[in-house]
């Protein structure tokens, strides 16, 4: 991995090229040009797109330590507010750009309690799985031994022994309510040391881990509300009903919000959208409320792979087997198997329709943001500086060979009027987030009926944007004379990335005899081409894989259009949401191969990469 000079942040410091564009986008004073645009709307709105992972797993995980990692909590804050820390590895570390908030999301699950078995703690040691484990750590190879390995044969070796830890998280250590609370009360205080309301957002939270239905809770309250809690984990109960009954008394008891997050739903086995309750039961209206109450936004990409869509779930669609992994692409008699139609987001908001219609609430109305997963207390999400899932696949010559299947993703980028946990969460629940693969790409998404073809051009836009309709994550309702909704959409692209391609539009909407349907139009793009037979040319690829470079000679710095639908149909139910495409940038493996001169990667282990973001839908109904 080629090293990196640490660069100061540079929210509002772009090339001269986007500097106006962003900000119209970003009306703050931090970096941008005082009076860059006067706002014409009285009111306050979100003007400011913030960044942050609510998805890293430090040493306190059960996984994360029995593999290796020993980042903890504190390095974990740090390294996401831009501070150096020293990785598991021993590589001293540091992002080039902070991020603005971070969830620290630990395992629920035996929290914090290999670290203490291993520190010498009588409670765990009491057992006999104690004993045994803790002889196994004293012996086993440390990440650094595995990342320096002899050759890749040794590399395996190492690292499966190494792994192998991973089973303690099963261990038996007589764990009680108050080795619990212990453990949840210093969780909470380092939450609160690091936030800085402000500045930088630390929220208190963790993951329930049960069956292949994870949900990362996040708290929006600080200790005097998390303190009056302990995480709810799969041992409690495997239910995801049970969390959110869970969550909902703790609400109604302190006053304070919390919301749950599912993640990961490509690897969900078809449960994490499923047609029917985790019990088996038909869904109905009170389930299909609650599910919508507390789980707002999902988790739609991150390195385990992409969620959004999947070739069988959306054929028609070239852009659709993105990060699907290897492992998962393999062939299904149905395209509309439960497996895919349960795994994945697009096919989920289609169904939410359906439910809509015939229960009269729909389960499925989410927001989508991404995350990262990473298991190192590392939340990075760039190709170029991708430090990995696991402690022992940080940096080194063998990991492309052996996990080409990880991607490095992903991000949540968050509207919202300051950086405090207030204002970040009210933006979870209202929905005004999107998704990116890790690029800091900025979306606008706005939908209503007055939009004209002059205001995408407008250095206002985000005020009249609010002003005439609804952002991201919104509601329209069709008005007494029916007309076709207009969307008002600005992509920028990230100042240090690659160019963008193109912006679309997903629709997806539900017809009157009740069958459901899908469509992508291309609303926007860059250089001269045209649409031909509704399909847009593909641009051009600058990517050199042997050296991992590529140019920035194609593609547009910001796309920005007011957009019809012209096939709206004022009776039929939808939802619209952006997909935002960078022009073909080197994935982390072609970097690492032509770092460490990796020969014989696998013909399955992709060397490109297409990066992206995904607005959160708006919802259209009659």
């Amino acid at each position: 991995m080629p090293t990196k000079t640490p660069r100061p942040r540079r929210r509002f410091a772009p090339p001269n090229a986007i500097a106006s564009a962003l900000a119209a986008l970003l009306t703050t004073t931090a970096g941008a040009a005082e009076g860059s645009y006067a706002s014409t709307v009285p009111d306050a709105y979100p003007d400011t797109v913030y960044w942050g992972d609510t998805h890293v797993h430090t040493y306190l995980s059960g996984d994360a330590f029995g593999m290796g990692t020993r980042v903890t909590p504190e390095d974990a804050y740090r390294f996401a507010k831009g501070e150096e820390v020293v990785s598991t590895g021993g590589e001293r570390v540091r992002l080039r750009r902070r991020l603005d908030f971070l969830m620290v999301a630990d395992h629920a699950e035996l929290l914090g309690i290999l670290p203490r078995l291993v520190g010498g703690d009588e409670r765990m040691l009491a057992t006999e799985d104690g004993r045994t484990w803790a002889r196994f750590f004293a012996e086993a190879p440390s990440v650094p031994d595995v990342l320096n390995a002899e050759d890749s044969e040794a590399f395996h070796n190492l690292g499966q022994s190494l792994m192998s830890g991973k089973a303690a998280w099963t261990g038996d250590f007589a764990i009680d309510d108050a080795v619990r609370r212990e453990v949840w009360h210093a969780v909470t205080e380092a939450a609160e040391r690091h936030n800085d309301p402000g500045s930088f957002t630390a929220f208190a939270g963790y993951e329930y881990s049960a069956s292949m239905l994870h949900r990362n809770v996040l708290f929006a309250g600080g200790p005097e509300q998390t303190r009056q809690t302990l995480p709810f984990s799969g041992y409690d109960s495997d239910n995801p009903e049970d969390l959110w009954a869970h969550l909902a008394e703790y609400q109604t008891r302190t006053g304070s919000g919390v919301i749950a997050i599912p993640h990961n739903s490509n690897l969900s086995r078809g449960g994490t959208f499923s047609d029917r309750t985790f019990g088996g039961a038909a869904i109905t209206a009170a389930y299909a409320t609650l599910r919508a109450e507390r789980e707002p936004v999902v988790e739609a990409t991150q390195i385990k792979g992409d969620s959004e869509t999947h070739p069988l779930a959306s054929p028609d669609d070239p852009f659709a087997d993105f990060e699907t992994r290897a492992a998962y692409r393999r062939v299904q008699d149905d395209p509309s198997d439960a497996w895919v139609r349960g795994s994945y987001i697009r096919p989920a908001l289609k169904r939410g329709l359906d439910f809509e219609a015939e229960v009269g609430a729909n389960p499925f109305k989410f927001g989508l943001i991404g995350s990262t997963d990473s298991h190192t207390g590392l939340a990075t999400a760039d190709d170029d500086y991708y430090w990995g899932m696991l402690a022992a696949y940080e940096p080194n010559p063998y990991r492309a060979l052996a996990q080409p299947d990880h991607t490095a993703s992903g991000y949540a980028a968050v509207w919202a009027e300051a950086n405090t946990r207030q204002a970040l969460f009210a933006a979870f629940k209202r929905r005004e987030v999107y998704a990116t693969t890790g690029p800091r790409i900025v979306l606008r998404f706005f939908g209503g009926w007055d939009y004209t073809e002059a205001d995408a051009a407008r250095p206002d836009l985000a005020a009249l944007g609010y002003r005439k309709g609804v952002p991201m994550g919104g509601d329209l309702t069709c008005p007494e004379t029916p007309q076709a909704p207009r969307f008002l959409i600005r992509a920028v692209k990230d100042p240090d990335g690659a160019n963008l391609d193109r912006v679309q539009v997903i629709k997806g909407w539900r017809d009157q005899e009740g069958t459901l349907h899908e469509r992508i139009y291309d609303v926007a793009w860059s250089g001269n081409r045209n649409l031909r037979d509704g399909e847009l040319e593909d641009v051009d690829s600058t990517v050199d894989i042997a050296t991992a470079t590529y140019l920035n000679s194609v593609g547009a710095a910001e796309l920005a259009v007011t957009w019809t639908d012209p096939d709206f149909k004022a009776d039929e139910v939808a939802f619209y949401y952006v997909r935002v495409l960078e022009i073909p940038t080197p994935r982390w493996t072609a970097y690492d191969a032509a770092f460490y001169g990796i020969g014989g990667l696998p013909e399955t282990a992709p060397m490109v990469t297409r990066e992206r973001a995904y607005s959160s839908p708006i919802w259209y109904t009659p």
